[in-house]
């Protein structure tokens, strides 16, 4: 592991000098490449399941007719023009193939990673410009572009990396940024302190709700109290990208826990955006859980060394055993 503002080990290399700042650390602070490698899991994994399920609408709008297609500012951008099946359905084996491919982490992960961050992006993109624009994606997006960027990464792979580090740190701000700025609309559009004292959660559950959730209608008290739960926790939930140890996990655990409760009244789940809550775990230890038969093909040889692991990773020559030794920030 290198200390910041050195260079980085040989998977980083390339990519120049991080400056000794507290800003600098705190983006490129390296981890193990290996929760790199179950993040990609987490990510492309969900991938198939998103593209068939959540979002297959973009096949249903290919056939509709193209005046309807009023195209989100990002699709403006980029020119993107109405889907037609023929399209959409290429965007959709291209994206997937491309995806599992690059969760292995050994094939051109950089490349097809990048084609499947792509695909998706035209996806999602068209999926939500006929009306209907869904925030809980923004954490899939951003992490399906920032993935690719580490190279390859094992699930053994313990070696500290500054890019690693920058890409985990871009997906928890993407989860962090839907919270708060989630906070930020209901002060915009419903007023502070209005929004949290009226009756939104009220109105959602006689409109959508469990059997369940309609059951507390009529407790307007503890639905109030409700609302102003998630406010105030949406509002300060950039402390997670702050806080470290058992702060940070009992934050994650409580979010979660805020996502179930909400799919338990209301059906909704959040689940592109809440998947990666794992963002702020210590996946790698995951590795070290498993059986040993799983971990040798996971490519995680019982036993080995992170010189081992990283001779293994790239062929390069490892580095000395101090520096695969360090201690790495969980």
């Amino acid at each position: 592991m290198t200390a910041p503002g050195e260079p980085s080990p040989a998977g980083d290399a390339g990519q120049g000098r991080r400056p000794a700042t507290p800003w600098g650390r705190w983006w490129y602070g390296p981890i193990p490449r290996a929760r790199i490698a179950w993040l990609r899991v987490v990510a492309y994994v969900f991938l198939p399941f998103d593209m068939l399920l959540l979002t297959s609408s973009s096949l249903a709008h290919a056939r509709l007719p193209a005046d309807l297609y009023q195209p989100v500012r990002l699709a403006r951008w980029l020119h993107l023009p109405a889907p037609t099946p023929a399209a959409m359905y290429t965007v959709l084996v291209v994206t997937i193939a491309a995806g599992l491919v690059a969760m292995t982490g050994r094939v051109l992960p950089r490349a097809t990673g990048y084609v499947a961050a792509a695909g998706y992006l035209w996806w999602v993109t068209i999926s939500m410009s006929y009306g209907k624009v869904d925030h809980d994606h923004l954490a899939l997006v951003v992490a399906l572009w920032v993935l690719p960027s580490v190279g390859r990464a094992g699930f053994g792979d313990r070696r500290g990396s500054e890019a690693a580090g920058w890409s985990t740190r871009s997906i928890q701000v993407s989860v962090v940024a839907a919270y708060f700025l989630s906070s930020w609309a209901k002060i915009r559009v419903g007023g502070f302190p209005e929004w949290p004292n009226g009756a939104t959660v009220q109105w959602a559950l006689s409109r959508r709700g469990t059997p369940f959730g309609r059951s507390l209608i009529q407790f307007p008290l503890m639905l109030k109290i409700s609302q102003w739960g998630t406010f105030v926790a949406e509002f300060t939930s950039p402390a997670l990208l702050f806080v470290r140890g058992r702060p940070l996990y009992l934050g994650v655990i409580g979010f979660a826990l805020f996502h179930a409760v909400t799919y338990a009244l209301m059906t909704i789940h959040f689940l592109p955006h809440a998947i990666f809550l794992s963002a702020f775990l210590p996946l790698e230890r995951v590795t070290d859980r498993l059986p040993a038969r799983v971990r040798g093909w996971l490519g995680a040889a019982p036993g080995a060394s992170p010189a081992a692991e990283e001779e293994r990773a790239d062929g390069s020559e490892p580095p000395g055993p101090r520096g695969d030794r360090t201690p790495l920030p969980s």
